[in-house]
């Protein structure tokens, strides 16, 4: 009796107990800890990556680092331990970061000479080494990324994947003769970034460049790509930041060029962190619990045998000769042959973890040379025969990939609605969409307009609709220079 209330309380918990549409907040929260992503470490605000998270980060590392390779980017790693006289080196940067960082102050007993921060973003302490590697034209172009953790000492309110105090991203920092070089990659970057999301991810982006009060501190410009949340949230997912030589003139990174004048360099950085893996997560899932695209599913296939006492053995090693010849596919398979729970109990637990697809093998099946196939994203089941198997399974995985992107894009096309006037903006905020306005790009207004609503600025698009000459901004009623996205943000 004690084992079966154990059983009873495990399945009470083991399911979601509020819906996506009721409390997000919530519901996201019990999804990632229910689904065995993550979980909560005993220092505030850093968390643990469980396997099937880490192997979405690794799946995205793998995809990301290959295309960067390709272009010419080297991996490289610096030292998490920037000195205090580094990281003040550009006044723009080091305010930008300030409030945020994490110091190391003694080693052990002793005292230390100089603070050290603990990592923020490395441009401080990569662009020093810069200074001493770059002198000719013949050092250049000088590409570098590296994969590490970051540390930012947030005081908002910590959000699993979201906002942490400790993460995990790639960083890349470039170094080029010329302004043209230095902001055809930074445009380069963006789009490697969306076919990242798009493929891997099966996530679509807003991408476009930030306003002059949102770019990173000590930019020249920023790009960035921002997925649209269910709950009517843009978020930011990366960056891509043309430097100009704000840090070569702060760090002296200079070179003679091939008329032997010295000048100095240009700089880009770039990147995206495990909040990628948050937008997924946030994008895709349900009431049930995770849907995870295919490509970044740890276990893309789950086989449950159904084991009746009178074909037990029989089904049970039909099941595991099953799993063998998808393995031999490349394809990644469980079999969960466990008998102290029920197939109810099973098929309930592989939803809640996001497998894309459920296989049912029983007696009946055997005798009729098929299996029950049911795919995460539409709960469909039907019998499919194991001849077909090997044919079938491959383009189903591919056709939830794209139906999930599909209708991910579907929503974000129609959450983009054009205002021409404050109470346009507000009502489409208020309904969940992003207004698209045209906008002077004044900082003020920027400023005033979100401490009065809420809502900030995203990103201008780079494909810009037609703007009329005498077109007013919708804040101030000056002259509009671009069309702007502006919205809820995270």
């Amino acid at each position: 009796m004690a084992q079966d209330s154990k059983k009873q309380d495990k399945k009470a918990n083991l399911g979601l107990t509020v819906t996506k549409e009721e409390n997000f907040s919530e519901w996201f929260t019990q999804l990632i800890q229910k689904s065995e992503l993550m979980d909560y470490s005993p220092v505030s605000g850093c968390y643990i990556l469980r396997p099937r998270s880490y192997f979405i980060w690794e799946t995205i590392k793998e995809y990301f680092d290959k295309k960067i390779k390709a272009d010419g980017v080297e991996n490289c790693y610096f030292p998490m331990f920037i000195p205090e006289s580094l990281l003040t080196k550009e006044e723009e940067h080091v305010e930008g970061f300030a409030p945020e960082v994490a110091w190391v102050e003694t080693g052990g007993s002793t005292k230390l000479k100089e603070r050290l921060a603990i990592r923020p973003t490395s441009e401080t302490i990569m662009y020093d080494a810069y200074s001493k590697w770059i002198r000719s034209h013949n050092d250049l172009p000088l590409r570098l990324n590296q994969w590490c953790n970051i540390v930012r000492w947030e005081f908002k309110h910590c959000t699993p994947f979201i906002r942490l105090r400790e993460f995990l991203w790639q960083e890349g920092h470039t170094v080029f003769a010329t302004r043209e070089e230095a902001v055809d990659e930074a445009r380069k970057i963006v789009d490697f970034y969306i076919d990242t999301f798009k493929e891997v991810l099966a996530v679509p982006l807003l991408t476009g460049q930030k306003s002059d009060k949102e770019k990173f501190a000590g930019a020249d410009f920023t790009y960035s790509i921002e997925g649209f949340m269910p709950d009517g949230k843009a978020l930011q997912a990366g960056t891509s930041h043309y430097l100009g030589q704000n840090f070569a003139k702060a760090f002296d990174i200079k070179f003679k060029d091939k008329n032997e004048q010295v000048t100095y360099v240009h700089q880009n950085s770039w990147g995206i962190s495990i909040r990628s893996i948050g937008a997924m997560i946030m994008l895709h899932s349900d009431d049930k619990g995770l849907v995870l695209p295919p490509r970044v599913a740890k276990n893309q296939i789950v086989i449950v045998p159904l084991l009746f006492k009178h074909a037990k053995e029989e089904v049970l090693a039909a099941a595991t000769k099953l799993q063998a010849e998808l393995k031999e596919m490349s394809l990644r398979v469980h079999l969960d042959a466990r008998e102290q729970y029920s197939p109810g109990y099973k098929y309930n637990e592989w939803e809640l973890k996001g497998t894309p697809i459920r296989l049912e093998l029983g007696p009946r099946d055997l005798e009729n040379k098929h299996v029950m196939l049911s795919r995460r994203d539409d709960g469909e089941k039907r019998a499919v025969s194991m001849a077909d198997l090997n044919t079938i399974l491959p383009l189903e995985l591919e056709q939830m990939h794209e139906r999930l992107y599909n209708k991910a894009k579907d929503h974000l096309d129609n959450s983009i609605v054009k205002c021409t006037s404050r109470e346009e903006i507000v009502k489409a905020v208020a309904e969940k969409k992003i207004a698209l306005i045209p906008w002077c790009g004044s900082n003020d207004s920027e400023i005033q307009f979100k401490d009065e609503t809420g809502i900030q600025s995203l990103n201008a698009p780079f494909n810009q609709p037609d703007l009329e000459a005498e077109t007013k901004c919708v804040l101030t009623g000056e002259k509009a220079v671009r069309w702007h996205r502006f919205g809820k943000s995270y």
